[in-house]
């Protein structure tokens, strides 16, 4: 039996609702939003199919029907505006989470949990201000969002399964995030190297020609490119939660790019953003210390930077 309560019922709060149906992750969801008829409906609309997947009870509640969870999934605040700066969103939800995190413990102390609502970083360090919960138990969603794009782009270079793809996006969920390409590989060939060194019977295959400029681009700009096709993003980043969620509750510890807070490593302290993290079934177990360039941590202190100047402006 797994319960998990998800704060939010927009389309990333309740797609993340029917994905962990589909998946089968949880036998309890429970779905809290300001707008109590919206969760409802979110909610009988997903239990309406559950007859054809495995069972499972999903039902509208309030905080208090949070208690006994396993993960409780934060998806509540606004999306950025046209000409709306990234601070002003950030102080916006920092208020928002200081409500929710005084709200949701009483009820659910000992849940793990998993923040996804943007600017992702600082409300995960504003979580760890406002809660009394241990820090390896406060995961942010973090750039597993941006690694899976990654993953996704380069599979699409080389047609080939997104699971022989070993890449990584760290540091910030924003616009300092950056590609370790000294670690990117493609089943332990280095990613920029694979198409010469694939050989089919007879001939070459033929690939288009690899820029890693042009992958990190589309990878910064691909939130911004759904959005507007089609005016949101949700079905990506909801599987990326079910899977943190799914580790999460599996008895094998796995790693992932998530948000954690940072004490030292790579010189960098009191910040909460992007590395190579072990998770589990008691949260964040421990932080994988990867062997990058100068450059690259070079290029993990400039986000860590642009993260503190944000959170020096931001009224905690």
């Amino acid at each position: 039996m797994n319960k998990i309560t998800i704060i939010g019922s927009g389309s990333v709060g309740s797609t993340i609702a029917y994905t962990m149906i589909v998946q089968g992750i949880a036998s309890e969801v429970v779905m809290i939003d300001i707008n109590g008829e919206k969760a409802e409906g979110e909610a009988l609309d997903i239990r309406q199919g559950i007859p054809f997947c495995s069972p499972a009870s999903v039902y509208a509640g309030s905080y208090a029907d949070a208690k006994g969870s396993d993960i409780v999934v934060i998806t509540s605040g606004i999306p950025r505006k046209a000409g709306q700066s990234r601070l002003d969103l950030a102080q916006i939800n920092v208020d928002m989470i200081k409500n929710v995190s005084r709200e949701i413990t009483k009820h659910a102390p000992d849940a793990i949990y998993v923040l996804v609502s943007n600017p992702v970083d600082i409300l995960t360090y504003a979580f760890h201000k406002y809660s009394s919960i241990p820090e390896e138990r406060i995961i942010g969603s973090g750039t597993i969002l941006d690694t899976a794009r990654l993953r996704a782009r380069i599979a699409e270079y080389y047609n080939i399964s997104q699971k022989n793809v070993h890449a990584y996006v760290l540091g910030e969920h924003g616009d300092s995030c950056f590609i370790p390409w000294s670690l990117a590989n493609v089943s332990n060939v280095p990613a920029k190297d694979f198409g010469n060194s694939v050989k089919e019977l007879g001939s070459r295959s033929i690939y288009p020609a690899f820029k890693e400029a042009d992958i990190e681009e589309y990878v910064r700009k691909s939130g911004a490119s759904v959005i507007q096709r089609k005016g949101a993003t949700f079905y990506a980043v909801s599987i990326s939660v079910c899977h943190v969620c799914k580790c999460i509750l599996s008895g094998i510890d796995t790693t992932m790019t998530v948000s954690t807070m940072m004490h030292g490593e790579y010189g960098i302290d009191d910040v909460c953003l992007s590395l190579l993290n072990v998770v589990g079934n008691k949260g964040v177990q421990s932080k994988v210390i990867l062997p990058m360039t100068d450059d690259e941590i070079a290029a993990l202190h400039n986000s860590a930077n642009c993260l503190k100047n944000i959170i020096s402006n931001v009224n905690f």
